[in-house]
């Protein structure tokens, strides 16, 4: 019997199992998108894939499915504050100033900074709390904007690297049986990975203007140095964690020599400049003092990968001793306790985590998909259409409205959200499961 075939007949029994949960969630995360040009910082002709107006569009449209992914932003105002400031002195000294640059700190734990084509970055709490100094940061900044003033993205794979991901997430997420499979993509990479995945010589390339950035705006190239040095020691020390873009190809020491031949040279006149340690540490003091907090979440993150889910519990229960109202700690507990069919517990610590950053969504696309599995569909549409109105477009969230429609008996509205789903998406399970169901109500032939 097929996926969507049972959870007809669940439905109608009103009883949802963990795997059709599972399945749901990752029908969520389905989302849709819709020749050569002057390189911007060498002036040769380079492929690209989309136009400049397309590289913001895919910001406006993705960017913010993505960071919620991760987390959402810190609730910390004077954090991403002093993270933007970082990144609009850097501004003024790239090639492509014209571009819409935005700077956050992610709630995520892992190691990671990425950015959209079009500039809408985010830096993961992860790393901020590993960072030494602020010539660190501008360089972690400076690498990010180097991908996007060379217009990497643009040239990788242009449209097609944009629907990869966008769908990644339902793609594998859909055929997974374990929890642990969703959390190592949805929790660990997401797009951030697959952001990442550039060239060799892409890489070289955003570290070289990275560095030519920070020194324009007055930090010592050292920073650099600093910055791959930190990658390569957590690389020995727990390679488990370290999921970014300097992991995507084994290059982090040649390149940090690189680096320090390039402080040494052409940038040996910045040697002398302030790295802004104590400014770093007082404006990043805030999370400094959580670092703890932090690295529990990244053990557990670690050992929910692995399917230990015990063990991971453990970790985020520790998170959570040390900092109850941590929205991240709280929405990773509910995954793990979900992947234990433990619903109704896990169902709680989504509750807790709304409470904690009502403005951030993915905690209510977490207790809408929990509640369908509590045999609560009313609950589960609260939930959905709340993280409809916060993160609008995502037709898989139109997708399980319709299930929960479906689970409260008001069938004419349930076809009416498959039918618009179907409208945007005609391939998957959800796509097959909709079209099942307006057959079977009469409203396909």
């Amino acid at each position: 019997m097929s996926e969507f075939d049972q959870l007809s007949r669940s439905l109608q029994r009103n009883r949802v199992t963990r795997r059709q949960v599972l399945w749901l969630f990752g029908a969520g995360a389905v989302s849709a998108l819709s020749g050569c040009a002057t390189s911007p910082v060498g002036g040769g002709s380079i492929l690209v894939g989309m136009s400049e107006e397309e590289e913001r569009n895919v910001d406006r449209q993705l960017a913010p499915q993505q960071f919620s992914q991760d987390l959402g932003a810190v609730q910390d105002e004077a954090l991403n504050r002093y993270v933007t400031s970082v990144g609009e002195r850097l501004d003024g000294t790239v090639h492509r100033t014209q571009m819409p640059y935005s700077y956050r700190v992610l709630n995520a734990n892992y190691v990671n900074a990425y950015t959209f084509p079009g500039g809408a970055m985010g830096v993961t709490r992860g790393i901020l709390v590993d960072l030494d100094n602020e010539a660190e940061l501008a360089a972690l900044l400076g690498h990010e904007l180097g991908h996007v003033n060379a217009r990497h993205a643009a040239q990788r794979q242009g449209q097609a690297m944009v629907a990869q991901v966008a769908v990644a997430g339902a793609s594998i997420i859909a055929s997974t049986t374990e929890w642990g499979g969703l959390v190592a993509l949805g929790g660990q990479l997401g797009a951030s990975a697959l952001l990442s995945s550039y060239s060799r010589d892409n890489e070289r390339e955003a570290d070289a203007l990275g560095q030519e950035y920070m020194v324009r705006a007055g930090y010592p190239a050292t920073g650099m140095i600093g910055l791959h040095q930190l990658l390569v020691d957590q690389q020995k020390e727990s390679p488990g964690l370290l999921q970014t873009m300097f992991s995507t190809h084994p290059m982090s020491t040649e390149r940090r020599d690189t680096a320090r031949q390039l402080a040494e040279t052409k940038y040996a006149a910045s040697k002398g400049r302030d790295p802004g340690r104590e400014r770093f540490m007082d404006n990043t003091a805030s999370l400094r003092r959580i670092k703890p907090t932090v690295v529990a979440c990244q053990r557990g993150d670690t050992a929910m990968a692995g399917k230990q889910y015990g063990k991971a519990e453990e970790q985020y229960q520790t998170a959570l001793r040390q900092t109850p109202r941590d929205y991240a700690a709280n929405v990773l507990m509910a995954q793990c306790l979900q992947a234990q069919d433990k619903g109704a517990q896990a169902l709680g610590y989504a509750e807790a985590a709304k409470k904690i950053y009502p403005q951030e969504a993915q905690a209510y696309k977490l207790a809408g998909v929990l509640s369908l599995g509590q045999r609560d569909p009313a609950a589960a549409y609260r939930n959905l259409d709340q993280y409809d109105r916060m993160l609008p477009g995502d037709a898989g969230i139109t997708f399980l409205k319709g299930v929960s429609l479906e689970g409260l008996g008001k069938r004419q509205e349930a076809a009416q959200h498959y039918a618009s789903f179907l409208h945007r998406n005609k391939q998957g399970q959800a796509a097959l499961y909709a079209q099942s169901r307006l057959q079977n109500w009469g409203y396909l032939r």
